[in-house]
């Protein structure tokens, strides 16, 4: 099994260099066959140079898109570049780049796709999550998301469907894609993630989670999510789920 970590990145160039060590650390600790790919979004900083400058012993490729376009064209260009090569067994993780997620929780979520998920999330409401350092507005619309799509939509086993991180069998990305065509995401910006699990739960995947320390007090900087649109959006993507306007 390959594994391959989709990494977004807007302007991290404090926090890429300790999660890119952290990554590395995680291969040679748990012998992974993987790969990275960078999804630099038009950042501002010195996102690029300190990806250019860091020693990796995993081997890192950079899709740089110019000007800055937001998550959901970085998540689905990453995944549709991501796919390319990979076998259908093999795994495809995506990962913020803020280094608030570990990277050693991917030894879990890739042995559940191995036991047989389509997609395993890493979640923050498992028995065992933890959430430290993020602030009261993002706690209370991840919570209420939660809640409205367990009571409206009640996919089973999952409880957390915003979360980002994620770890997806290649051959059910590649299904869910091929359906969708180019509406696989059509969202502007992080709804896009409850999008994409919509999406895949459409063709009959088969999804867990595992619990996540989610470690928000490490990250550098302001969170990029704008809490208010975020939530629109996904209120309206519940509703075109309730009314099949998400069929391509």
């Amino acid at each position: 099994m390959h594994i391959r970590i989709v990494l977004p990145a807007y302007n991290e160039e404090e926090s890429l260099p300790p999660l890119l060590r952290r990554i590395n650390d995680a291969c040679d600790f748990y012998k992974w066959d993987a790969s990275v790919l960078i999804v630099n979004d038009g950042s501002k900083d010195n996102t690029l140079g300190v990806i250019r400058d860091f020693k990796s012993e995993v081997k890192i490729d950079v899709l740089d898109i110019q000007p800055n376009q937001g998550l959901a064209n970085a998540i689905n260009v990453g995944m549709r570049k991501a796919i390319v090569g990979l076998k259908d067994s093999d795994v495809i993780v995506t990962l913020d780049a803020d280094d608030s997620q570990s990277p050693f929780l991917i030894q879990r979520m890739a042995m559940q796709v191995a036991e047989g998920s389509d997609l395993v999330i890493a979640s923050r409401y498992q028995v065992g999550a933890r959430i430290k350092g993020l602030k009261k507005s993002r706690k209370f619309f991840s919570w209420a998301a939660g809640l409205l799509f367990r009571v409206f939509v009640g996919f089973e086993g999952i409880k957390d469907y915003t979360c980002g991180f994620r770890a997806y069998r290649v051959d059910m990305l590649r299904k869910t894609m091929a359906y969708y065509g180019d509406k696989f995401i059509t969202q502007k910006g992080f709804g896009c993630m409850v999008e994409v699990l919509l999406k895949v739960a459409s063709q009959s995947a088969t999804m867990n989670e595992v619990p996540m320390i989610l470690r928000y007090d490490l990250k550098q900087g302001e969170s990029k999510m704008n809490v208010q649109k975020t939530m629109k959006q996904t209120l309206r993507l519940l509703l075109d789920y309730k009314m099949g306007r998400l069929n391509p």
